[in-house]
């Protein structure tokens, strides 16, 4: 029934004496918790009800097959096995308190109880933990590929230097992750400074490659002394980086909420309110340039949005590229606005909330003290050629904001539920 090593009898004597007439404050003293440990009755509930969720559909498909109810059935089935796995260990625990409330229970088994449950502070609040991290939604976006873009911001030419920079580290950490990408576009502008870019969009053509890159999103500042700076002094300067979806060329094999070809779809673009402006490209390109109307510009009018795309030298490509950033760029908007509705609902519960978008400062690399900050995790590493390289730096970093973004959707969940249990069921939003 335990787990405790065996103990001779001398520590046997020693731990009952230990104990003493109260069990449960000896074990608190001991840094043992015998409540919840972390969760919250809020997201018990919450988990519960997913689990009876999980339990009725699964009856219903052994008898009739559903593909809409079998998905289902695979996103519920984590927090369903997790929960198990919670109470089961806090069953064991309560016979374990159990027989240390007994007052008829000898010395060797408290002790070998006591041993048992200390053991616990370890594998309990790591079920915890699995538990909360099963009940946040997946991204709808998590499976998808995805496009990266990087523009300079404000900082004149080293701000497009430094998004030279920026775009070599990823093209680096999809080598060493074995992801495949391409570029898909890359703008120079015109200035005395070489690699100053003015725009880069980075195709990374992996299942999933959104979800692992999406933590990178929004502004990244540089601190450094130029090499155009004679006086040495520090320059900053900031560069914008936005991970989009990538949709495949036919949307009939995704998910249907998916499909940008359903006008049902959240993510459907009508052709007709797309302008289409055929133009001749501009730039180095020998006698191609200005002869023919490669380049080709759409404008989505309803939101204003516009692409342009004249890297190849066929309309065609040109075209089908541009359809493929419009269609990225106004599905991360339309995502974001589902985003910015729940954040809306939810200041009431928690008194305030933020997310942090495209425009918030994210990410500091301070060439002077070799060291990179992240202003969400609060993480800093002192060893900026390790972030740069796109290695083991940037992958740490990237994983302590994908904690921080877990333990932000906790706290939102459980907040969101406890009014929900005062006000009663409401609609979520989509």
């Amino acid at each position: 029934m335990f787990n405790a090593p065996w103990l001779c009898a001398r520590c046997f004597v020693r731990s009952a004496g230990r104990i003493g007439s109260n069990p449960r404050l000896f074990l608190q003293r001991r840094g043992l918790k015998t409540d919840s440990l972390g969760l919250s009755p809020a997201l018990l509930a919450r988990a519960r009800s997913l689990t009876n969720e999980h339990s009725t559909l699964s009856s219903h498909l052994a008898e009739v097959f559903d593909a809409k109810l079998a998905k289902r059935v695979g996103e519920l089935a984590p927090i369903a096995s997790t929960l198990k796995e919670w109470e089961n260990a806090n069953s064991s625990i309560s016979e374990l308190l159990s027989l240390l409330d007994d007052p008829d229970t000898d010395a060797e088994l408290r002790s070998l109880a006591v041993e048992d449950l200390e053991s616990s502070k370890v594998t309990l609040p790591a079920i915890a933990d699995n538990l909360k991290k099963a009940l946040i939604p997946r991204h709808p976006f998590a499976d998808l590929p995805c496009l990266l873009e990087i523009r300079p911001g404000a900082g004149g030419d080293e701000a497009g230097l430094f998004a030279f920079e920026v775009l070599r580290m990823y093209i680096a950490f999809c080598s060493r992750r074995g992801f495949r990408y391409s570029l898909i576009k890359q703008e120079v502008a015109d200035g005395p400074a070489q690699d100053r870019l003015s725009e880069a969009v980075l195709e990374i053509d992996a299942d999933g490659a959104y979800d692992v890159l999406r933590t990178e999103s929004g502004v990244h500042r540089v601190q450094r002394v130029p090499a155009t700076e004679a006086k040495g002094r520090t320059h900053t300067s900031a560069v914008s980086v936005m991970i989009l979806p990538s949709f495949p060329d036919s949307g009939s094999g995704l998910d249907s909420s998916l499909n940008f070809e359903d006008p049902n779809s959240d993510y459907y673009v009508d052709p007709q309110e797309v302008r289409t402006e055929k133009m001749r490209a501009g730039g180095a390109g020998g006698q191609h340039v200005n002869k023919t109307e490669s380049a080709i510009r759409l404008t989505h009018i309803p939101t204003g949005t516009v692409v342009s795309m004249q890297d190849s030298r066929s309309q065609h490509a040109n075209r089908k590229k541009a359809w493929q950033i419009l269609r990225a760029r106004l599905a991360e908007a339309r995502r974001e606005a589902r985003e910015q509705e729940l954040v809306k609902l939810r200041r009431g519960a928690m008194g305030g909330v933020s997310r942090m978008g495209r425009g918030d400062k994210i990410r500091t690399y301070n060439y002077g003290q070799n060291r990179c900050t992240d202003h969400r995790s609060g993480l800093t590493i002192h060893n900026l050629d390790s972030i740069l390289d796109g290695g083991e730096g940037l992958e740490t970093v990237m994983d302590s904001v994908r904690t921080w973004l877990v333990e932000r959707e906790v706290e939102a969940m459980a907040a969101e539920e406890s009014v929900q249990d005062k006000e009663g069921p409401r609609a979520q939003p989509r």
